[in-house]
């Protein structure tokens, strides 16, 4: 077939080392055949079969999520896994689990913010799962302002006990992943109370919900599922409610690593308001890594289907143009691909700060927790924001077949889709990005954070780039001044003349950020690639910095940062360097790792052949099992109606509906 020979010709013209690429986005070469081990073992596990996942119902998906949780816990014991090995077993997997959260925030909530006597009695259990753990802050009247959260935690001195209660139908703890059904336990944001009704604000409490011998909820609260999402994404979460009337808990419960309570009701306050806070930081900094595989995920689909699918008007081989080779179709996958470049490495990296940070925090040094709060915030915006956008223009990239759940991107989007607004609305966390900065901009050049170093340039000494859209350098100080700029306007001007300017600071703020990150990461590239490579890659790089600029030249245009013509010529460049690096996209995505199994999307697989697997995919439809359908003659439910003349069955059927017409039709 035509197609699979478009792939190999694909292949063979890409230049790059794609296994050294491929090491490098994975960390090295060790923790990608870490990866592949695992990745094989689950891919040829019948448990992990996707073949029938289009069609199952949502109690179906919800099960078949424990299934997987149970078989991925009994693998890393019969396999003698490490942790390590586990977490990367959860990563390859494309589903969202039930209980996803209680790795993901649960566990990193007890373990940073419970007492050294608390962690010795549930630290262990915790690890093991012995019991099963979720995150409850978001309520059903309030999300991201965590401050205003009405669920109250008042303390009982007679019994050296907490009272959990929710006292309006808002306080109801809302959108709890694995609080519906999974959870036994759970870390609970409430409003501390002291004795006398002094509110200390949200603080942190461990909470049994569920009996451990009969998974019952406990007397005294009240829990569900809220019920299927948009798109039918999460389908297999259990995304729930939960209300407390007056429950009591014990007072060693309160995660009292930094605030207490002592015995006779004494606040003793932690070393900084915001340490309760660290959960939150700690999932948004997952969320970029998990913004790099979702839009890496989409951007192969869609360049591997382009790359194969013809369409146009034939050439002087008698065949229909390649539509990865029209302007249109490169122009807008290639800037994606460079960002999936961007996200996965710049993932690692916040990772890595992330570490870093909680390690000077276990230590008391609270320096960081500032200018973190400020970058998981402001990241966790730009990510999540970007890759939703990139993840649907990558599916319609692919026309009408893009629509199809068997490409594979569909539910990719569905299940993105929600990251823009958990763990922070974005527009909510825009204002925290924007108030960083304006606080940031009163300090002198040499105390400002890594992430503030734009800000220099309002103390003068450095002018403008000289702009030739070849120098990377040029191009982040050139996108330092505009978030400079945006900043100072911002501090000049009244919020409520200018409704967009919150948001415009945040993304400028981000990207400059990020912007300094991609030096790095070209010097990085430069260090461990062969020099062709590292040239190859430094034109992707090139590209997520142009592209930056030209999506948002409006800003740049209006401090005179660029000229009309300069806006011309850096289309043309970006123009120029899709052209360039045009005949390593299919190596580029190759150089992600992804497997068929991975991916599971019939227009994105490996060998190119997108409409045999479709054709095939198609065939496994329960639709198509029997010629004649079910709903011909009898249908699925009937409807009963009692009328004058007795009892009519109304039956929901094809064959109903065409006799009427047929009756009609001689009338």
């Amino acid at each position: 077939m035509q197609n699979a020979g478009d792939m190999t010709a694909a292949r063979e013209r890409s230049t790059i080392d794609i296994a050294a690429v491929r090491n490098m986005l994975h960390n090295g070469r060790a923790r990608w055949e870490q990866k592949e081990r695992i990745e094989k073992i689950l891919a040829s596990d019948p448990v992990f079969d996707k073949m029938k996942r289009p069609f199952i119902t949502r109690m179906e998906a919800y099960n078949r999520g424990q299934r997987l949780t149970d078989r991925i816990y009994q693998l890393e014991q019969d396999l003698g896994w490490t942790k390590d090995d586990t977490v990367v077993a959860f990563s390859v997997l494309d589903d969202r689990l039930p209980s996803g959260l209680h790795s993901d925030a649960f566990e990193p909530v007890i373990i940073g913010q419970g007492s050294p006597v608390f962690l010795e009695k549930y630290a262990r259990l915790v690890a093991t799962r012995g019991i099963l753990g979720c995150y409850l802050q978001t309520e059903l009247g309030h999300g991201s302002n965590v401050a205003q959260l009405e669920t109250t935690a008042t303390f009982v001195p007679e019994t050296q006990e907490f009272e959990i209660h929710s006292p309006t139908l808002t306080s109801t703890k809302w959108w709890i992943g694995a609080l519906g059904k999974t959870a036994t336990h759970g870390v609970l944001q409430a409003k501390l109370i002291l004795p006398g009704g002094k509110d200390m604000g949200p603080h942190l409490f461990f909470v049994q919900l569920r009996s451990l011998d009969d998974h019952k909820l406990l007397p005294g609260i009240i829990a569900g599922d809220i019920g299927p999402k948009a798109m039918n994404g999460y389908n297999s979460v259990d995304n729930g409610y939960a209300r407390f009337d007056h429950f009591r808990i014990p007072k060693e419960n309160m995660l009292s690593k930094f605030a207490q309570v002592t015995e006779d009701g004494t606040y003793v306050k932690p070393p900084h308001a915001k340490l309760s806070y660290g959960g939150m930081m700690y999932i948004r900094s997952g969320m970029i890594s998990h913004s790099g595989s979702a839009v890496a995920r989409a951007i192969t689909i869609a360049i591997r289907y382009a790359t194969v699918r013809r369409q146009g008007d034939k050439g002087t081989d008698s065949l229909e143009r390649q539509v990865i080779t029209y302007p249109s179709v490169y122009g807008r996958l290639l800037p994606i691909l460079s960002r999936a470049y961007v996200y996965v490495l710049l993932g690692r990296n916040i990772l890595k700060s992330f570490n870093a940070f909680s390690r000077q925090l276990a230590s008391g040094d609270m320096t960081m927790l500032p200018e973190m709060h400020a970058i998981t915030s402001g990241l966790k915006v730009l990510c999540t924001a970007t890759t939703m956008e990139d993840v649907e223009s990558a599916r319609r990239s692919m026309g009408g077949h893009g629509y199809s759940a068997f490409a594979g991107v569909g539910k990719l989007y569905a299940d993105y889709l929600p990251s823009v607004t958990f763990e922070g609305e974005n527009f909510v966390l825009d204002k925290q990005v924007l108030r960083a900065a304006l606080k940031s901009s009163k300090s002198n050049a040499s105390s400002l954070s890594p992430f503030s170093q734009y800000l220099r340039l309002l103390h003068g000494g450095q002018q403008l780039p000289i702009l030739s859209w070849q120098d990377p350098a040029e191009v982040v100080l050139l996108l330092e001044w505009r978030a400079a700029s945006l900043v100072r306007d911002a501090a000049e001007t009244d919020n409520d003349s200018d409704t967009s300017i919150t948001q415009r600071v945040s993304k400028a703020v981000a990207e400059s950020f990020v912007a300094t990150q991609v030096i790095e990461m070209i010097g990085a590239a430069e260090s461990s690639l062969r020099v062709q490579d590292a040239l190859v890659l430094k034109g992707l790089f090139m590209l997520y910095l142009l592209s930056t600029v030209e999506g948002s030249l409006t800003d740049f245009l209006t401090f005179d940062l660029i000229k009309g013509s300069q806006a011309k010529s850096l289309r043309r460049a970006i123009s120029k360097l899709c052209q360039e690096l045009l005949p390593n996209a299919i190596g580029f995505t190759d150089a992600f790792g992804f497997s068929d199994w991975e991916l599971d999307s019939a227009l994105g697989v490996y060998d190119g052949r997108v409409y045999e697997a479709l054709w095939a995919r198609v065939q496994t439809e329960p639709l198509n099992q029997t010629e004649v359908p079910e709903a011909y003659e009898v249908g699925g439910l009937q409807f009963f109606l009692e009328i004058s003349s007795g009892l009519m069955v109304w039956k929901d059927s094809i064959k109903h509906i065409l006799e009427r017409g047929r009756r009609l039709a001689k009338l």
